[in-house]
């Protein structure tokens, strides 16, 4: 049986749950569930019920129990540990690292950052010794659940030029002027952590253009093509993806990265394929997908304008890519998740299997970037780094595994103290 620690707070955080229609249950820690509320409720014409949002739970642990935890080289997450640390550094000592307080607080991540800078590069010993001394590890459950999904993503390589011609036909654009941004949050604390995104029209705030309205010309004349690229589903796995390298025809290169959305719900082209009839879920990869849009390419651009959500970019000078902390991204080190539940620059652990095979892909990872499809608490996104092989890994990654937190001792102790 595993024993929870003193908490402030329950070891649990959720979304906010509507049980029936105009009832809202702010204090989920006091409930049961809501079947039990529903079932001592007055007979109603209709009792509404919204499908069971996500839960996050968390279990401490010992690194005995993590699986194949001693098998990883863990000083080749340092370096991305470090990264995190940069950023950590300049947040304010008393700001939260999370919904939890054993995430604790920025200043209880500042020694742990000092001591990081001492381990000596690549030294595997003093790297494993360093987070078993300073972390205690948690798994994570969403419901009770502590299964969740793990997909891939990747920097691709497209082929393009900065003007167009009959080769060079799809523009990559950058950021338009007239894109707004509203953190909900100011306005209400029960919206913190929501963002509405438009354009302002006769005094009014509307959604922005959509990817077909685009693709057909909203932007047409304002000179936001920051280059043309010459494939249009490259283009869109582009979109998917984030950020790329676009080889010019003189064979060097120019990195471009995300620079903001325009705030249109994401959809998912495989599930759209799935609910058409067209694939089985469990055949639906990129790969898959990005041959029948080949097979079908007047029926592919329909597809790809069923997601409304469009990404504009803008020119990197960066190494690689940066995640949504504002790091480089490291191959095989970073995770994409969803901040709802995850402060950026944690240590997890990812236990998982390799794309397509029963091998075990088990390392330490740092949470650094977030993704529109990455949602839930046992959810992440593996980046895979660049190249056609990490684009065939992304592309068939798509594996059930478990997430263990490394958060820091010294917000136990205090847990315990209080």
């Amino acid at each position: 049986m595993i024993k929870l620690i003193k908490t402030r707070r329950p070891l649990v955080f959720a979304n906010t749950r509507v049980c029936a229609r105009s009832i809202v249950f702010a204090s989920l820690a006091l409930l049961t569930g809501c079947a039990n509320i529903v079932a001592s409720l007055p007979v109603l014409d209709e009792v509404l019920l919204e499908p069971r949002k996500p839960f996050m739970s968390i279990f401490p642990t010992v690194y005995k129990n993590v699986p194949g935890w001693k098998s990883d080289n863990h000083s080749e997450t340092l370096p991305a540990f470090l990264k995190s640390c940069d950023k950590i550094q300049k947040l304010p000592k008393d700001k939260a690292m999370g919904n939890f307080d054993e995430m604790g607080i920025v200043s209880d991540w500042l020694p742990l950052c000092l001591a990081a800078r001492t381990i000596r590069p690549g030294n595997k010993t003093e790297a494993q010794y360093f987070f078993e001394s300073r972390f205690a590890p948690y798994i994570v459950s969403n419901n009770k659940k502590s299964e969740g999904l793990f997909t891939g993503y990747y920097e691709p390589d497209l082929q393009g030029a900065f003007g167009p011609d009959a080769r060079y036909r799809y523009p990559i654009y950058a950021r338009p002027k007239d894109l707004i941004s509203s953190n909900l949050g100011q306005f209400d604390d029960k919206f913190k952590g929501n963002k509405l995104t438009g354009r302002i029209k006769n005094n009014k705030f509307i959604p922005y253009f959509t990817r077909g309205e685009i693709e057909d010309g909203a932007l047409k004349g304002r000179q936001l093509e920051t280059v043309w690229v010459d494939n249009q589903i490259d283009a869109f796995v582009l979109h998917i993806q984030g950020s790329g390298r676009i080889v010019l025809p003189n064979g060097s290169h120019v990195r471009v990265g995300f620079a903001g959305k325009n705030g249109r719900r994401y959809t998912s082209v495989g599930r759209e394929l799935v609910a058409a009839g067209v694939m089985n879920l469990a055949d639906v990869t990129m790969p898959s997908i990005r041959a029948w849009m080949e097979t079908n390419p007047l029926a592919a651009v329909a597809l790809m304008r069923k997601n409304k959500s469009f990404i504009f970019f803008k020119v990197s000078k960066n190494a690689g890519p940066i995640g949504a902390q504002g790091v480089v991204l490291t191959p095989q080190r970073s995770m994409a998740v969803d901040r709802t539940y995850y402060p950026m620059g944690l240590p997890i652990w990812l236990d998982t299997t390799l794309p397509g095979t029963r091998e075990k892909l088990r390392r330490l990872m740092v949470t650094q970037d977030t993704g529109s499809a990455i949602k839930g608490p046992v959810r992440g996104d593996f980046f895979w780094g660049n190249g056609r092989q990490a684009g065939i890994n992304a592309g068939l990654m798509k594996e059930r595994g478990e997430i263990y937190l490394l958060l820091p001792k010294s917000a136990a102790r205090h847990l315990l103290t209080n």
